[in-house]
């Protein structure tokens, strides 16, 4: 198992998946209502949305520093390959 750690974006991703919790409950109550299908759609799109987000910022955290950290100073070639990585991983 990997030591664990924590980047100053954890607490906003914390955030985002909590107001992703609570969309969800709000979709299982909007269906137990028997609520428009339109309505529920909008709130599982914010479900979608919030987890997204948060996926993204998990990420991109983890390329800026575990990743960074991880090659160092190495040669051009490596930190070419990295900026590389961290532009094409924009459109996860």
């Amino acid at each position: 198992m990997s030591e664990p750690h924590i980047h100053e974006t954890h607490p906003d991703i914390v955030k985002r998946l909590r107001r992703a919790e609570g969309h969800l409950r709000s979709v299982i109550t909007m269906i137990e209502a028997q609520r428009s299908c339109v309505d529920i759609a909008q709130q599982l799109h914010a479900v979608e949305k919030a987890i997204s987000n948060a996926k993204r910022t998990l990420i991109r955290d983890h390329i800026d520093h575990c990743l960074e950290d991880a090659i160092g100073t190495e040669g051009r070639a490596l930190r070419a390959s990295m900026d590389e990585f961290k532009t094409i991983a924009k459109y996860l």
